[in-house]
């Protein structure tokens, strides 16, 4: 008879998959792609025999190397893809799912300062290398020995690689109110955009605030970015003029406030917001369907 005896490093490798899709998630701003690049590196696990298997001295620290190499790869060659995408990229919008029992614990992505919007935003100017480096080193600490190892750079080089990176954050970053303030001001924007209040929305908007708008060519969107006080709500009240019949809830987005738009109880928009000094400097609004399936699951 064969043997049915468990594998029992299988429930150590299988708790690395949260861990590898936080990391992915923040390397490529797209769970899905994370997904894909999680699948796969367990595809790799699986594809080496028993004995391999047993010889690697830290399944964690393999997964994590391959994953990372994999997302370098995924980084280097959407480059390419992001050229012909109609209109502009923004990272995949993620919800406030609560981990219940229609929820695998290990499918969540841990939403904290790492992947509010705006920081994605940032990352998505980075080279590919600057971008793993960074993460790797400043968000989930790994040592710039194995940062090497992922990148195939030196220690060295990894380490600028990174300092780059920061000073590109640091020189991005606006000073951001508190959590409760943020709310506070996006649901006075809600309600000024439900009410088409245009004194209200040009007073908490900040006098250079953009908006760029997300639909990959499968729905109409704004195709650039819209800067200016008069031209956002100018655009904003055309938006629900041409949607009728839309309700505006608030939502989590990457773990910051802001506002989703529904259509016949199905999500046609994720709005995330950037907001210093109690004024929104930007608005990201995702409209591709492809980067909402979260939003409009059951």
């Amino acid at each position: 008879m064969g043997s049915t005896r468990p594998d029992p490093a299988l429930a150590v490798i299988m708790s690395e998959r949260r861990h590898l899709l936080n990391l992915g998630y923040r390397l490529l701003g797209s769970l899905a792609d994370a997904e894909d690049v999680v699948q796969e590196t367990y595809a790799r696990w699986y594809a080496m025999s028993r004995e391999e298997q047993d010889a690697i001295e830290s399944p964690g620290a393999w997964l994590t190397k391959v994953a990372g190499r994999l997302c370098l790869n995924v980084l280097s060659s959407a480059r390419v893809r992001r050229e012909t995408y109609v209109g502009e990229w923004i990272p995949e919008p993620l919800p406030d799912l609560p981990e219940g029992p229609n929820g695998d614990p290990a499918d969540r992505v841990t939403l904290d300062e790492s992947v509010n919007m705006a920081f994605l935003v940032v990352l998505e100017s980075m080279t590919p290398a600057e971008r793993v480096a960074f993460i790797l080193h400043d968000v989930f600490r790994y040592p710039f020995a194995e940062v090497a190892e992922i990148v195939g750079r030196s220690p060295a080089a990894c380490r600028q690689l990174a300092t780059s990176a920061r000073r590109r954050i640091r020189d991005a970053q606006a000073p951001t109110s508190g959590q409760a303030r943020q709310a506070g001001v996006v649901r006075d924007f809600k309600q000024a955009w439900e009410a088409k209040d245009i004194n209200a929305l040009v007073a908490l908007l900040d006098p250079g605030a953009t908006i760029t708008a997300d639909g990959g060519g499968m729905v109409s969107t704004l195709i650039r970015p819209v800067e200016g006080v008069e031209q956002i709500v100018r655009g904003l009240t055309r938006f629900t003029q041409v949607l009728q019949d839309v309700t505006i809830l608030e939502r989590t987005v990457n773990g910051r406030p802001g506002l989703i738009v529904q259509r016949g109880g199905v999500t046609v928009t994720v709005c995330a917001f950037e907001i210093a000094d109690d004024r929104i400097k930007h608005i990201w609004a995702v409209r591709n369907p492809d980067k909402l399936r979260l939003w409009t699951a059951p």
